[in-house]
């Protein structure tokens, strides 16, 4: 069987993918290694920029967003007990973000392609690619014990960070950077009303927390926590106790606690491959990059990627013409770099180093100080954390 394009993993990136080309006439099939259910049951962030906001409107997925997202024109960063808003809409020129759980936007997308009729395969095992530096593609997957061939033009590796597509590249060819953080975030999911209309990012000497949500009745709560401890460990009752040690009084009054419906620990990483480009295969997301999830950059990241690659593949298809496909990596990975930078820089800011010492603690009071007394400072800030142009 031949396909355009093969796009292997139905997460956001490969969905959102997979949604843009078929408005515009380009077949796709997605394979993926899980269940439908097991996708939709994974908790991730949704703070989403207004360049993502927008690609899924032109996708056709923008009617639940508009009518259950968030919009949050600021956030509050608490250091040390003392608060300071940014004002993200006021700073970057009348920007804002949304809150609007990836759950949710999986969904959307998913029920989006169903009602175009388009082939997603799930559960596909031993999932393979092949002759990616060659006139046509392959793939090959195993579903219900029956082995499938597809040929293809173009292969979108959008199955994350352990997938099979960057795997499948020889390490020759691939420069990978990386950042290892000390430390990881448990992150708690619980039926209560958000402690603030807006997240609140908080910096303690006992180490980092951070106030979400993703609805008006959904709260998602993190601390900073050693890579070494484990979710079994946490009760919910030592979760609330230790939140609260690290906000203020104001937080404190408006905390609603209650039992977690999900916890769990994730550790911290920056990571980059690039190229993203191998002949016919392009990666994108979480199979070229991670972020740490401080700057709330990772899913935005993986919308950019998409923006770039479908654009190239559409003009390829309606004009044969590849100029777009050769330039895809370089300019992924320019908006990817700065999204590590800042990823990086918010991360430095508000988490607890202990093998920085003192000085290292210095240095994250000076940067807050200058945050809160610049408003040049906090416009990079807003500018950032809003999204740079694509």
């Amino acid at each position: 069987m031949h396909v355009p394009v093969v796009i292997v993993g139905s997460g956001p990136s490969g969905l959102l993918l997979g949604q843009l080309l078929h408005l515009a006439g380009i077949e796709t099939v997605i394979l993926e290694q899980r269940s439908k259910a097991y996708v939709l049951g994974r908790i991730r962030a949704g703070v989403l920029e207004q360049g993502m906001v927008d690609m899924l409107e032109r996708a056709g997925v923008g009617a639940r967003l508009r009518a259950e997202g968030l919009v949050h024109e600021g956030f509050d960063i608490l250091f040390e007990g003392r608060r300071h808003r940014v004002d993200l809409h006021g700073l970057s020129g009348g920007t804002d973000v949304t809150v609007y759980g990836q759950t949710e936007l999986t969904l959307d997308l998913m029920n989006a392609r169903d009602a175009a009729g388009a082939k997603t395969v799930y559960e596909a095992e031993d999932v393979s690619i092949h002759d990616f530096d060659g006139e046509r593609a392959r793939v090959r997957y195993r579903k219900d014990g029956l082995e499938a061939w597809l040929e293809c033009d173009f292969i979108a590796g959008c199955d994350g960070f352990h997938g099979v597509c960057r795997q499948s590249v020889s390490p020759s060819r691939i420069t990978t950077h990386e950042r290892e953080y000390p430390f990881g975030w448990l992150g708690v999911l619980s039926e209560t009303r958000p402690v603030s209309e807006e997240l609140i990012y908080v910096s303690h000497p006992r180490g980092f927390a951070l106030c979400s949500m993703r609805s008006h009745t959904l709260s998602r709560y993190y601390l900073q926590c050693g890579l070494e401890e484990r979710v079994e460990e946490w009760s919910d009752e030592r979760f609330w106790e230790e939140l609260r040690r690290r906000l203020d009084d104001a937080a404190n009054r408006d905390l609603v606690t209650g039992p977690s419906i999900e916890k769990s620990i994730a550790p911290l990483r920056s990571f980059v491959a690039e190229p993203m480009r191998f002949g016919r295969l392009f990666l994108a997301g979480d199979a070229a990059h991670i972020v740490p999830p401080t700057g709330a950059k990772g899913l935005n990241l993986a919308a950019s990627d998409v923006h770039y690659l479908s654009g190239a593949l559409i003009d390829y298809y309606r004009t044969n013409n590849e100029r777009g496909l050769d330039a895809y990596s370089q300019r992924a990975l320019r908006r990817v770099w700065q999204a590590e930078r800042f990823s990086w820089w918010m991360t430095n800011l508000l988490h607890l180093f202990p093998e920085n010492g003192s000085f290292g603690r210095e240095m994250q009071r000076a940067e807050f100080a200058y945050l809160t007394a610049s408003r040049a400072a906090g416009m990079a800030l807003a500018e950032n954390y809003v999204g740079l142009p694509y």
